[in-house]
């Protein structure tokens, strides 16, 4: 424990450390902030079993559209996975966000991975068929969507609960690197297992990943629900959406990320993109771009606590991910398009870094499992609404006009919205009420993990 009383008057002062020098203090202070990990032990098991999970679910997320692609042959068809995802996606991330404010949060995590789990299998089951059906890549999609919307708010709340209050925006950091290093490693690898060992080698893996998970998760300590908690239902969650209404910088952060998301996430047109380039061998490398630039932004994060406007750093970061996408469609060089793709990585990390540390840092316990809920929806809904968007646009305009068209009218919304949405640029972490009040109640111990008092 760490001891917070106040030091003795009597007590003399340590003589200085001497400075250290500016060139080795630079590259130290960009590196990321590893307090979270050294300070708690919850968070490294949740650290290592989201690694582990995300490596594998990575390469179901590319081996998914190319088996619709080689069933189909359509974009329509692999852009309406992300339609079928939306509904589930809708009701239980509400849902499930109320869930993660009234039940333990463990268990809540625990028996949705296993959950997961369970449908890997199923479309492990469904390759190895002598001719596999394109209705069960649906059916999975939209269980998987209904699962994991019950899941990430138990995840996104936990992590106040299991982290010291000023490390918050270094743990939102790492929880990036983790899911960044899945991203890169995944896709990648997955390009090389589709084309040379089959699908199945893909789902398997995955399904390895996710058993391997559950054990991490399983040895967890308990989090119970604070015995204030309301119990799940429309009324809680109304409660959250009021609460998230009268909070205007955070619907700023809601719709910026929607409106990014939905106008420039050029994934389910990635395989057609790779066939247009006459480079089929690039698939796998472009599904990873976008991790990439996100893990360098991760590898390189100490500089964002040193960033108090949060609100102004998303609303440049989300325009500069629209103008990376504009590039990225325009560009006929497949080596330039994966440079732009990685440049939007980067920018789309940095938006959300700032979203995560705005969430976290200013949201009261109790409310965390239905913000988190309502957060869910809105760095995925856009995604999922955006794959039919690009999907359908490309079938009237072609795929590449479809991709570069997304990012300039993503560029207009986010000027749209910030003029709309002051408080959003007005943000600063060091004055804004919320912050400060949050940041009180952590230094008076009383918000804190369910076991320590």
């Amino acid at each position: 424990m760490t001891d917070d009383s106040p030091v003795p008057t009597a007590a003399l002062p340590a003589p200085a450390e001497p400075a250290e020098p500016a060139a080795r203090a630079r590259p130290r202070s960009l590196l990321p902030d590893l307090a979270p990990w050294r300070a708690s032990a919850d968070f490294r098991r949740l650290w290592l079993a989201g690694l582990i999970t995300n490596f594998g679910s990575f390469l179901t997320f590319v081996a998914l559209p190319v088996q619709m692609k080689v069933l189909t042959g359509s974009a329509v068809a692999v852009g309406a996975i992300g339609a079928v995802e939306l509904l589930p996606l809708i009701v239980f991330g509400l849902y499930g966000g109320a869930l993660a404010d009234a039940l333990d949060k463990r268990k809540l995590i625990l028996y949705t991975e296993a959950g997961q789990g369970l449908l890997c299998c199923g479309l492990l089951f469904n390759a190895l068929l002598p001719h596999p059906a394109v209705w069960p890549l649906y059916v999975v999609a939209a269980l998987s969507s209904a699962l994991g919307a019950i899941q990430r708010p138990a995840l996104d709340s936990l992590t106040p609960r299991i982290v010291a209050h000023e490390h918050l925006p270094a743990a939102a950091s790492l929880n990036s690197l983790r899911w960044t290093v899945g991203g890169v490693a995944g896709p990648a690898l997955a390009g090389v297992v589709v084309a040379y060992a089959g699908l199945g080698w893909a789902y398997a893996v995955d399904l390895v990943t996710f058993v391997v998970s559950v054990v991490l998760i399983a040895g967890l300590a308990a989090s119970p629900a604070a015995h204030e908690a309301a119990k799940p239902s429309l009324r809680s969650i109304a409660e959250g959406a009021r609460y998230a209404w009268s909070r205007k910088e955070l619907l700023g952060t809601y719709a910026i990320d929607l409106a990014a998301m939905f106008f420039a996430m050029p994934l389910a047109l990635l395989p057609f993109l790779a066939d247009e380039l006459d480079a089929e061998w690039s698939l796998g490398l472009m599904y990873a771009a976008i991790p990439a630039g996100s893990m360098l932004v991760t590898l390189t994060s100490g500089w964002t606590s040193r960033i108090h406007r949060h609100g102004r750093m998303v609303v440049l970061a989300a325009a500069c991910w629209g103008l990376a996408m504009v590039a990225a469609g325009a560009m006929d060089n497949v080596w330039l398009v994966l440079l732009f793709l990685v440049l939007g990585g980067c920018f789309d990390m940095v938006s959300g870094i700032f979203r995560g540390a705005m969430w976290d840092q200013t949201i009261p316990d109790e409310l965390r499992g239905r913000l988190a809920g309502i957060e869910l929806l809105s760095y995925s809904v856009g995604p999922q609404l955006g794959q039919v968007r690009v999907g359908g646009m490309a079938a009237w305009t072609g795929v590449r006009a479809s991709i570069w068209a997304g990012g300039v009218m993503c560029v207009g919304a986010v000027g749209v919205l910030a003029l709309c949405l002051p408080g959003l640029m007005t943000y600063d972490v060091r004055t804004n009420e919320h912050a400060v009040r949050m940041r009180s109640a952590r230094g008076q111990g009383l918000i804190s993990h369910p076991h320590h008092p």
